[in-house]
C-alpha cells in the first residue's frame, strides 16, 4: 500500500513538472524524458530505502514445540528362580564311645613312685557303626605315665561293652595327683565319644593292684550287647 502511494506522488510531481515546463519554455531548456524518468526512479528508490529503514526490524523466535512424552518402556516383572533350601543334613561321625565305670584303680588311687599298674576302663560302643579292627585307643593329654597308644585287634559290634586295659608306671620324678586323658579314634585318627582319664596320687600309702601287671595294653572284647532299658 505505501508502494502504491508513492508511486501517485511521483507521478503526480512528474505531471506538474511537466506543466512548470510548459509554462517557462521560454526561460528553462527543456528537459530529455529519459533523465526525467531515470530521476524519478532514482528518487522513488531512495523513498523505499528510507521507508525500509523506517520501519521496526521484526524478529522471528522459534516457537517451542512441546516435545513428545516417550512413554516408559513396559517391564515385566521377572520371575528369579526359587533355589530350595538343602534339606541334607551335614554328615556326622556314626562312632561313640561312652564310659561306663572304672574297673582296676579308681580315681586319686595312691600309688608309690615307680609301681607299675594296670588301669582298666569298662566302656560301650553307642554309636551306629562298629569299631572296626585298627581303632586306636590313644592319650589326648596329661601324662601317659609310659602307657601307649591301644590298636583293636578285632571289631566292636553296636551296643558292645568292652574292658580297655593299659600298663603304666606311677612317675618317680613328681609326687600328688597325676593325671592322663585317653579316648578312641578312627584308624585315620579321628576322635570321637567320651574322653576317660586315670588319675593317681603319687606317694602315701601304697595300693596293691586288683589286676596282674602286663607289660603291653589290652582289651577285653566281650560284644555283650548292652541291655535296652525304656
Amino acid at each position: 500500500m505505501l508502494k502504491n502511494k508513492l508511486t501517485t506522488i511521483l507521478i503526480a510531481g512528474i505531471f506538474l513538472l511537466s506543466a512548470c515546463a510548459g509554462s517557462a519554455a521560454d526561460l528553462t531548456p527543456t528537459l530529455d524524458a529519459n533523465l526525467i524518468q531515470t530521476q524519478a526512479v532514482q528518487t522513488f528508490s531512495a523513498v523505499l530505502t528510507q521507508t525500509a529503514f523506517a520501519q521496526p526490524t521484526i524478529q522471528f523466535f522459534p516457537t517451542d514445540t512441546a516435545l513428545p512424552t516417550l512413554a516408559a518402556p513396559a517391564t515385566s516383572a521377572v520371575t528369579l528362580p526359587t533355589i530350595a533350601q538343602s534339606t541334607i543334613a551335614p554328615t556326622t561321625s556314626c562312632y561313640s564311645m561312652s564310659f561306663v565305670s572304672d574297673v582296676t584303680i579308681p580315681d586319686n588311687a595312691s600309688i608309690a613312685p615307680g609301681q607299675a599298674f594296670t588301669k582298666t576302663w569298662k566302656v560301650t560302643n553307642n554309636g551306629s557303626c562298629p569299631w572296626t579292627a585298627g581303632f586306636k585307643f590313644a592319650l589326648t593329654g596329661g601324662d601317659a605315665m609310659g602307657g601307649v597308644t591301644y590298636t583293636l585287634p578285632a571289631t566292636v559290634a553296636v551296643n558292645a561293652i568292652v574292658d580297655l586295659s593299659v600298663a603304666m608306671t606311677a612317675p618317680t620324678t613328681k609326687t600328688g595327683k597325676v593325671q592322663g586323658n585317653w579316648r578312641m579314634s578312627t584308624a585315620g585318627g579321628q576322635f570321637f565319644g567320651n574322653e576317660v582319664y586315670v588319675i593317681i596320687t603319687v606317694g602315701g600309702a601304697t595300693l596293691t593292684p586288683t589286676q596282674s601287671i602286663t607289660s603291653t595294653p589290652t582289651a577285653t572284647i566281650t560284644n555283650t550287647p548292652k541291655p535296652a532299658y525304656p
